[in-house]
This record gives C-alpha cells, sequence and structure tokens, in this order.
C-alpha cells in the first residue's frame, strides 16, 4: 500500500512564494513518475508539473519560470516551489505518483492566492 502525504499548502499573497512537499511511503518501484496537479472550484484537474525517477520534468504552461519541481529519490519526495504566484494559481494542489502500472494520488492541499 502506498500513501503520498502532502504538506505546504497555505494562503499566500500575489506575487509571493510556497513550498509545497510530498512524501511517499510503501511498496514504491524504483522507476517512477512523481507530480503535481491541481484542482480550482469548478474546473477539472490540470497537470502542473511532473518529475522522473530519472530527473526528467514537464510543466504546464502556465506554471513555467515560475514553479520548479524536484525530488529527492532517497526519501521518495517531491517538492514543488512556487514564486510569483498569482490569484489564477488558487487550487487544491494533489500529489500524484505513477509505478509499475499504478496511479497514487494524495490527499491534497489548498493554495489560495490573494490578489
Amino acid at each position: 500500500q502506498v500513501q503520498l502525504v502532502e504538506s505546504g499548502g497555505g494562503l499566500v499573497q500575489a506575487g509571493g512564494s510556497l513550498r509545497l512537499s510530498c512524501a511517499a511511503s510503501g511498496s514504491i518501484f524504483k522507476i517512477n513518475i512523481m507530480g503535481w496537479y491541481r484542482q480550482a472550484p469548478g474546473k477539472q484537474r490540470e497537470l502542473v508539473a511532473v518529475i522522473t525517477s530519472g530527473g526528467d520534468t514537464n510543466y504546464a504552461d502556465s506554471v513555467k519560470g515560475r514553479f520548479t519541481i524536484s525530488r529527492d529519490n532517497a526519501k521518495n519526495t517531491v517538492y514543488l516551489q512556487m514564486n510569483s504566484l498569482k490569484p489564477e494559481d488558487t487550487a487544491v494542489y494533489y500529489c500524484n505518483l505513477l509505478h509499475v502500472g499504478s496511479v497514487e494520488w494524495g490527499q491534497g492541499t489548498q493554495v489560495t492566492v490573494s490578489s
């Protein structure tokens, strides 16, 4: 059984920064993809950024240049550094793990950016 525990969400003013963390525990295949998705009220869940166990990354166009995803493989932890936050970044952010054909989700953490 795999568990993903997110932390680091909160309320911040536009232009501010937040750092999200997601720690994975349980039986995790060494080769995997971890990432962050978000869902705003009334909208579909969308990809924010993903990173492979080898360090390759992919970002949504809307966050390129502002957000940075990184990971610590020894700790099975993925991070999302969010800078220059905008009100449209307000959403519940979900951690995601893809491995051996299985998809796991965290419980979500709220990020609210005030204007």
